[in-house]
């Protein structure tokens, strides 16, 4: 085998460090400048020492931020207290007075020391039970009385008005034992157009037995009632002249044609339909809707209203109109009664279901037959400012209707007269458009209906 010699020596070397100056060690290593470069130094705020400054900057400007910030807070905090406790102005007995927003009223009557004598405390029968033992105070807030119960949580915003005085007298605890008043019907003036101008609010009359002297007393009639009032009027127009033409018994086989005879003429009337004749033909009665004219009931069936009893009579009213609002879609509560006919007795058993009861003023007398020259001389001779003219829509009057309705227009109209619906002529009238009106009921909140005398209660006229 060839003999291997080693050509290094087995002693440790040391590092060799050399000597030129672009190769100094790690540590000490610094890099040559060159001439006309720019070099930032640590002092500029780069490095460990502009760390440090900028440390010690922001340390510095902390306690100043911080007290900014509290200042800002005890402002806000400041301004809301102002807010939710400022004060404002509200008028006391005629004089301006300043409260903090939110107190209550009792509250002003502490901070304003008003001093006022309390009411009594009063037995059933007037005399005194407990002297100042009443309400203590009378305050009426913006024309409104309040309770002394609710003087602690009701409260003040600003602008106000309060009335406070010495308290009311009270009375005892007591038990009442009530009497209802029931109010009548009246009817007034006359013509052709009838409504509810009051409706009938019930009275009641009081018995008192108190709780703590245990006396009896008879209090009297404590609400006054009021009487229903029915309006006969006409109507009055306040400029022009008009006139309303109205069909009674529609529809019938006839209708389509005098529908066309209106559209030609450019009028509109006032259908009143009876219950079985739509339900016969429905396509009429919605042709009389589609026409734009006015439509009311002539109740269910040809029947005198007023010789049917009180659940007759609105069975009759309420089928009329439902059979009306089944073929037509519209609802209707004008109603023309059969033969003109509604006694006081069917007002007080059915007022709340029509809306009007409107009869005429001027009678064409068609359903006679008298034919038709003597059918227009009826209406044309006879007919004045505001007139309702009465009409038949049906079988038996249909071919005199035909021939008399086109000449009754043309003469109307060549005399002035503006031929209207039933609801245009009430328009005409200022007063009488301001109480009534033909398309619904009105009935306000507690009323009833009014309570007839035996008498009154046969249903006679």
């Amino acid at each position: 085998m060839p003999n291997y010699t080693t050509s290094y020596s087995k002693k440790p070397r040391k590092p060799h460090m050399r000597r030129d100056d672009n190769h100094l060690p790690s540590a000490r290593r610094r890099t040559q400048r060159k001439p006309g470069a720019q070099y930032l130094h640590h002092s500029q705020g780069f490095g460990r020492n502009g760390m440090n400054l900028r440390s010690r900057r922001n340390k510095q400007r902390r306690p100043y931020a911080i007290i900014a910030i509290a200042c800002a807070g005890l402002l806000f905090v400041a301004s809301v207290v102002w807010y939710i406790n400022r004060g404002v102005t509200v008028s006391l007995n005629g004089s301006d007075v300043s409260v903090r927003i939110h107190s209550s009223v009792e509250q002003l009557i502490a901070d304003q020391q008003l001093d006022y004598r309390a009411g009594d405390l009063l037995a059933v029968d007037d005399s005194v039970l407990e002297k100042r033992g009443g309400e203590r105070y009378s305050v009426v807030l913006n024309g409104e009385q309040i309770d002394n119960d609710d003087l602690a949580t009701t409260e003040l915003t600003g602008g106000e008005e309060l009335e406070i005085s010495g308290g009311r007298d009270e009375y005892e605890e007591h038990e009442v034992a009530a009497t209802e008043i029931q109010p009548t019907l009246e009817i007034k003036g006359t013509g052709a157009i009838a409504y509810v101008e009051t409706w009938g609010i019930p009275g009641r009359s009081e018995v008192w037995t108190g709780t703590v002297s245990g006396k009896t007393a008879d209090r009297g009639v404590v609400q006054e009632v009021q009487n229903c009032v029915v309006r006969k009027t006409s109507v009055s127009p306040k400029d022009g002249k008009y006139v309303a033409l109205t069909f009674d018994e529609a529809p019938s086989s006839y209708t389509s044609q005098i529908l066309q005879i209106l559209q030609e003429k450019g009028v509109r009337a006032t259908f009143f339909l009876q219950g079985d004749r739509v339900e016969a033909n429905q396509a009429a009665a919605r042709q009389i809707a589609d026409a734009g004219c006015e439509i009311g009931s002539n109740s269910a069936s040809d029947v005198d209203l007023s010789e049917l009893s009180g659940d007759e009579l609105r069975q009759q009213l309420t089928q009329g109109f439902e059979t009306i609002a089944d073929a037509t879609g519209e609802t209707v509560a004008l109603l023309r009664p059969p033969y003109g006919l509604f006694s006081d007795a069917d007002w007080a058993q059915a007022m709340d279901l029509v809306s009007a009861v409107v009869t005429w003023n001027l009678d064409s007398g068609d359903y006679l037959l008298p034919g038709a020259d003597t059918v227009v001389e009826s209406v044309v001779g006879s007919v004045s400012n505001g007139n309702i003219v009465f009409m038949t829509d049906n079988d038996e009057c249909g071919e005199q209707m035909l021939e008399a309705l086109p000449q009754i227009i043309d003469q109307l109209q060549a005399e002035g007269y503006e031929i209207v619906s039933l609801s245009e002529l009430v328009d005409t009238d200022e007063e009488l458009a301001e109480a009534l009106d033909l398309s619904k009921v009105k009935i306000p909140e507690g009323a009833v209906l009014p309570q007839l005398s035996p008498d009154e209660a046969t249903n006679e006229e």
